[in-house]
């Protein structure tokens, strides 16, 4: 149901002068609207239905200080997602129990695996530093910087065919740089 923002704002003037009548209406106007905007705040239709009525409890009592800066309807919402939040922020998580917890997988590397990563990122980077300084400068570019080809392109003033040649080398290079070091191409 579409409601009028001129009738709106007089039954919101109504409530602050303890009219029952014209809260019953506002709520019957905007509830559903209310309700759905929390449920997805909250993804819990329990949740949406207390906050919604939380809403229409705090109209009642608020309804005189509103001020008619925006929509009766913009209102109604900015106290919900106040009121959605708060409850989010309250709620606390379901407590984790000893066969849940033992069933989850632990994908963390072991430490031995976290040993052999430092030491290939090690043998790397020492690589990298021993580059060319034009194919050092283009490998830090894309892959230290995040920079596009054609970013790097125009930082360094080259031509973009220019800096896919040297990130061919410079891949070249330290690929067999890390096999002379004792690694594969893949990461452990």
């Amino acid at each position: 149901m579409a409601a009028d923002p001129a009738s709106d704002r007089e039954l919101v003037a109504r409530v602050g002068r303890g009219d029952r009548a014209a809260i019953r209406l506002l709520f019957i106007q905007h509830h559903a609207r209310v309700y759905r905007f929390v449920a997805r705040q909250t993804g819990s239709e329990s949740m949406a239905d207390d906050i919604a009525n939380e809403v229409f409890l705090e109209v009642w009592k608020k309804a005189a200080t509103y001020e008619g800066r925006s929509e009766v309807s913009t209102w109604l919402l900015g106290i919900a997602r106040f009121k959605a939040l708060s409850a989010l922020r309250k709620r606390k998580e379901d407590p984790l129990d000893e066969e849940t917890a033992a069933a989850v997988a632990d994908d963390g590397d072991t430490p031995e695996m976290v040993a052999l990563k430092e030491d290939k990122a090690a043998a790397l980077r020492r690589s990298v530093d021993a580059l060319p300084e034009e194919h050092r400068t283009v490998v830090d570019l894309a892959y230290y910087h995040g920079r596009s080809v054609g970013e790097i392109s125009e930082i360094l003033a080259i031509p973009v065919a220019t800096v896919k040649t040297r990130m061919f080398y410079a891949r070249k290079k330290l690929g067999e740089a890390l096999r002379a070091a004792g690694y594969d191409r893949g990461w452990p």
